[in-house]
């Protein structure tokens, strides 16, 4: 059991048919798929009680769902488009007490981070803790930590598309209604503008990089910012690409303002 909350469950959500760079979790990274290189990656946290991959029921996830099975991991499919429908399936069939949402775009997240902001949520009262309100970590160590009570309340009420398909925006686009915390890094570092996510061949390219010269250290977040240092011609900004370029035009309330 993870702190005085409950059992803390991650669900990683995944598909193949990104429009950017599709097949993006089947690339190989080091020799494995590169989700199965993110997924080693969320195993090496310690304040996880179980981890599963909600993916669609397209046939063009087919590969993916095989792929998981046959690596050793839990899976669930659902809707393609109805991303929140996914996470409420996750919720009834593992029945977690609480979520931490991740994203198979994210190869180099780190277990010490995940661990943080799981840390943090148990450590409050808050509804929804995450570490992207105010971003002080790189594109692609983002993770959101939620009660699976209120991901179901929104589950149930959301009707935007926009919050079925983004999931949490449900949550902190509503501060009147649910509490919400931002996690910073404690050190006092602001790298918000580096980008370590994938969704583009230039960003698996930086990420294949990072791996080539890590790899297979258990290297965590230092490591490849003193990488970056050595080699500063790998480095990615918001100017490569902008941050959160999907959520770019909605009403996203308590993002990017001063959440404690």
């Amino acid at each position: 059991m993870t702190g005085q909350r409950g059992r803390t469950l991650a669900i990683v959500q995944a598909r193949t048919s990104s429009s950017r760079l599709p097949r993006k979790v089947l690339r190989p990274l080091a020799g494995e798929p590169m989700i199965l290189r993110q997924l080693e990656r969320i195993a090496r946290a310690r304040r996880l009680d179980g981890i599963v991959v909600a993916t669609s029921e397209a046939p063009s996830d087919d590969e993916l769902a095989v792929l998981l099975a046959d690596s050793g991991y839990d899976c669930i499919r659902g809707s393609l488009e109805d991303v929140l429908a996914r996470y409420v399936k996750a919720l009834d069939e593992y029945q977690p007490d609480v979520v931490v949402r991740l994203t198979a775009d994210c190869p180099l997240i780190s277990p010490q981070v995940i661990d943080l902001v799981v840390e943090r949520f148990h450590a409050s009262s808050a509804d929804y803790v995450s570490n992207t309100m105010n971003p002080t970590y790189p594109d692609g160590l983002d993770v959101e930590v939620m009660s699976a009570s209120v991901l179901r309340t929104v589950g149930r009420d959301a009707r935007d598309p926009h919050e079925r398909e983004h999931v949490t925006l449900g949550i902190y686009r509503h501060p009147e209604r649910f509490t919400i915390e931002n996690v910073v890094d404690p050190s006092g570092l602001d790298n918000s503008q580096l980008r370590w996510t994938v969704d583009t061949p230039a960003d698996f390219d930086f990420v294949s990089e990072v791996y080539t010269d890590l790899f297979p250290a258990e290297f965590e977040y230092e490591d490849v910012l003193e990488l970056l240092e050595r080699r500063p011609d790998l480095v990615r900004t918001d100017r490569d690409a902008p941050r959160n370029a999907a959520l770019n035009g909605l009403d996203t309330g308590a993002m990017k303002r001063d959440v404690p």
